[in-house]
């Protein structure tokens, strides 16, 4: 599906902090194949705040409300990207591939000559579905100390040149 065809019935924008109430509720139902590994939610309310500090959060909205967002950070010549989250029901449909050629394209604007993302080595559906996007596996890190762990994973950590 073409990226303008994805898009029909659909509005995408940069996300204020006012969004914070749509956007916590939609990154936990989006990240709950998480669980198998990580104990609890992936993200709160005070969590939320400090993303909109450092970074933006795209999001796409249709009639429903908030559709889908994903997170991209400036960080000098790199850009960061993450809390890819879709409402389950509209996974598949190549909405995922739009908001990350979007965030692809802002961190490009910003002066970002690559970009980086990670993912837990728990979902490992995950790696291919961004290698089809460009990514190459670059790395991995342990788990932050203070993430409780049901299972032993890591991070494996993915990156992509930028236009």
């Amino acid at each position: 599906m073409s990226a303008t065809g994805a898009l029909r019935g659909y509005h995408l924008r940069f996300a204020r902090p006012e969004d914070s109430g749509g956007l916590v509720p939609l990154i936990n139902v989006a990240f709950l194949p998480e669980q198998v590994a990580i104990a609890g939610d992936r993200i709160n309310a005070e969590k939320m705040q400090a993303f909109f500090s450092s970074g933006r959060f795209l999001v796409l909205e249709d009639c429903q409300g908030l559709a889908g967002c994903v997170y991209a950070e400036v960080r000098g010549t790199r850009g960061y990207i993450g809390l890819l989250a879709l409402r389950p029901e509209l996974q598949g449909r190549g909405l995922g591939r739009v908001l990350m050629g979007r965030a692809e394209a802002y961190l490009a604007e910003a002066g970002c000559a690559a970009c980086d993302l990670r993912t837990i080595s728990a979902r490992s559906d995950l790696v291919p579905m961004y290698r089809h996007l460009g990514y190459q596996v670059t790395g991995s890190a342990e788990m932050p100390a203070e993430v409780r762990l049901k299972i032993a994973c890591h991070f494996i950590i993915m990156s992509k040149t930028l236009p």
